[in-house]
């Protein structure tokens, strides 16, 4: 009888189905995924699940670019330095500050079931990607970890942690010392130099559209190629469609049926600095907090780094305060950064954005408040129109002034826990019937039913205009009939207020001193006729163009004037002289560079994409495509503006508009999209760079939602594992 058990339970055992390799599992799933690639490369993924899903995407993402994919997670993860060498060394450290791979992990372990479930998708779906392409050698990540998303949760281009400055991290861990003075004015003014980052979102009510349906305007100003267009879809109600970051598995600016979303980057005060009284007491670190002292949380971190063929370490040590990491030092004191740091509750608001079927869901949704560095411009198929401006808002006392650093000794200037959504500000369908915001002011997002400044404390929102929210009131003040064409051609409007403030105090200047400049006739005269527009042909474009940005560069900036009154100074009580000297500067420049002043702006202002490199290089010599937008610095709408030297006389463009959206809500929803260059990093593809035309001609493409519509255009169809 024994041995006849035996026998029954060995051939139980031998029968029972053994555990599948972790390859069997990827395939198992990717049985579950299709993928329909449109006309334009877009990848529209179905899952049966949203595991399904995000394991689809993850994997299309890869076909499309793994190159930023892993990018943006070695940049993350800290580990940039083992790529690039010793002086990212400082941006692998401040990472680590905020967080350590064990932090990551225990986030990871903690968060509930159903995240955890899209974390491992993501994984998987990226690592089955690097097993079924082995011919695609990673510069570093040759696996990916489920933990990994909770470095990179919000979604926007760095989230608040690349506010901190390298910089500042380098002089304090590497000298114990504050960054020196020439060096931090360098800094301060690299950082107004720089093309502006920002973003424009617009809203727009039924009852200003030719449909009676309400309309959303999904305008992010990123470094071009940072997004790609996706559209995902599980049979357990995820249909979202729009701009997602690479590596990401949610869409981030973007709609569904019922809702849509765009986010602009906040001028909410969301980061403090919190000044520390160190004391050393036998051997350990101590700050100062009220009546008693705490002891400094000090460890160490070794990060490696590459040295030519070699690899290299180094041993940082890190210090921490219950306000945050110490990042750098003010007044000879230490300085803890603080700012909103919860990646499990900041993936978790991030994905569940997506699902939403009207205003209410939506409004709860906010109530997680980790959506720390963006404002959220908000329309849906119920006819609502709202803006949240920010969503993580930590409550201060008010005696303290923020904007600077405060006396962390001090548990008044402690935060005091956070707003709710109801006390930060908020729009909701106001009686004009739009709502605007360019990164500028939120007092002026919906006329006189904007917010009030003094219902709000000071830290809320500074309160300063731009040329581009300037631009967009004019535009929509008074209008209606929307189409969705007519979205798009107003968003593209070619007029730029800055040169209206500019330009006329010049040519003024001009007429007073006709005499000491006759040199500077010919020129004056094409700026005195021009209407203050941009376009491909304009040779005052050009002009304006070089003198604007030459102003940015050399001309004095009055204390207490912040970036918008500089140019109206220069254009106004700027000496005569110096407006004069400067023009002419700006003459011998173009002559010395293109052997004449007179270049129409499509001359200069070219689109160049050579290859699938992160840092685009640029080259006069090869073919390139003229564009008449300008900068967002000049109130563009439709910003294009340079962010780094590209080494050549032509300017070429690397951000502003990237991924642009106009979407219309009804019974179905219709929206139409643009890239810059193309969906594919892949210079081989037919997608690299197949709607560049199309983006210098604001010839949108139709976005596919609806399954019907995916199908007519579809061009492969698959699964992960399968060839495209």
């Amino acid at each position: 009888m024994r041995i006849t058990i035996l026998a029954v339970l060995f051939l139980f055992i031998s029968c029972a189905e053994k555990p599948r390799t972790e390859v069997e599992q990827w395939e198992a799933q990717a049985e579950n995924i299709t993928i329909i690639r449109d006309d334009f490369g877009v990848p529209h993924i179905y899952g049966k699940t949203d595991a399904d899903a995000v394991f689809g995407l993850l994997y299309a993402q890869c076909e499309d670019d793994f190159n930023r994919v892993e990018q943006n997670y070695i940049w993350a993860t800290g580990r940039l330095a083992e790529v690039e060498g010793e002086e990212a060394l400082y941006s692998d450290l401040r990472a680590k500050l905020f967080m350590t791979e064990e932090e990551a992990k225990a986030n990871y372990e903690n968060s509930p079931a159903w995240l955890k479930e899209l974390c491992d998708a993501f994984a998987d779906g990226i690592n089955y990607y690097l097993h079924t392409h082995p011919e695609v050698k990673p510069k570093l990540l040759t696996r990916f970890e489920p933990w990994m998303p909770m470095y990179f949760s919000e979604g926007s281009i760095g989230g608040d942690i690349e506010r901190i400055s390298t910089r500042k991290i380098k002089s304090f861990y590497e000298s114990g010392m504050e960054l020196p003075e020439m060096e931090a004015l360098q800094l301060k003014k690299e950082e107004e130099m720089a093309e502006p980052q920002g973003s424009n979102g617009i809203a727009i009510s039924g009852e200003l559209t030719e449909s009676g349906n309400a309309m959303l305007l999904i305008n992010p100003h990123t470094s071009f190629y940072f997004r790609g267009e996706v559209h995902v879809v599980s049979e357990e109600g995820l249909n979202a469609y729009g701009a997602v970051t690479w590596g990401q598995f949610f869409v981030y600016q973007g709609f569904n049926e019922k809702t849509g979303w765009m986010h602009t980057s906040t001028y909410t005060d969301v980061m403090d600095e919190f000044k520390e009284t160190i004391v050393k007491n036998d051997g350990k670190l101590f700050y100062q907090y009220g009546e008693e002292l705490r002891p400094v949380d000090s460890s160490s971190v070794t990060l490696k780094y590459k040295d030519g063929e070699s690899m290299k370490q180094k041993t940082f040590p890190m210090y921490r305060t219950h306000h945050g990491p110490i990042t750098h030092q003010v007044d000879d004191q230490w300085t803890a950064s603080a700012m909103m740091w919860e990646p499990v509750k900041a993936l978790e608001q991030s994905y569940i954005r997506t699902k939403q079927d009207g205003y209410d869901g939506f409004r709860k949704m906010m109530d997680i408040r980790t959506n720390s560095s963006n404002n959220t411009v908000y329309a849906d198929a119920e006819g609502n129109i709202a803006y949240f401006h920010g969503n993580f808002v930590p409550k201060r006392d008010t005696i303290f002034d923020y904007t600077e650093p405060v006396d962390g000794s001090n548990p008044k200037t402690d935060w005091q826990g956070l707003h709710t959504v109801d006390e930060n500000i908020l729009v909701l369908n106001p009686a004009n019937g739009w709502i605007q915001n360019c990164n500028s002011t939120p007092y002026t997002s919906a006329l006189e039913f904007s917010p009030k400044r003094e219902d709000y404390p000071n830290y809320m929102s500074r309160d300063q205009e731009n040329f581009r929210g300037i631009h967009a009131i004019g535009l929509l003040t008074d209008r209606s009939g929307y189409t969705l064409d007519g979205l798009i051609e107003m968003a593209h409007d070619p007029y730029l207020p800055a040169f209206e403030a500019l330009i006329p105090g010049l040519v003024r200047a001009y007429n007073e001193n006709t005499k000491a400049y006759p040199e500077l006739q010919e020129s004056i005269e094409v700026l005195r006729e021009w209407d203050f527009t941009t376009s491909k042909e304009s040779i005052a474009m050009t002009l304006a163009h070089y003198y604007g940005t030459l102003c940015y560069a050399k001309a004095e900036r009055p204390e207490g004037m912040y970036s918008m009154q500089w140019v109206q100074y220069w254009g106004s009580d700027w000496p005569d002289a110096q407006k004069l000297d400067m023009f002419q500067e700006t003459l011998t420049k173009l002559q010395k560079d293109f052997g004449t002043w007179k270049m129409p702006w499509g001359e200069v202002n070219r689109y160049q994409r050579l290859n699938g490199y992160i840092r685009q290089p640029f080259d006069d010599d090869k073919p390139s495509i003229p564009i008449g937008f300008a900068s967002g610095t000049w109130g563009a709408l439709a910003a294009y503006g340079a962010r780094y030297d590209n080494n050549t006389k032509k300017i070429y463009g690397t951000r502003g508009n990237s991924f642009v959206a106009a979407v219309e809500f009804g019974d179905k929803v219709r929206a139409k999209t643009i890239l810059a260059g193309g969906q594919s990093g892949d210079p081989d593809s037919p997608h690299f760079d197949d709607q560049a035309q199309r983006y210098a001609d604001m010839e949108f493409k139709d976005a596919a939602y609806y399954k019907d519509d995916v199908l007519k255009r579809a061009k492969a169809t698959y699964s992960p594992g399968e060839k495209y």
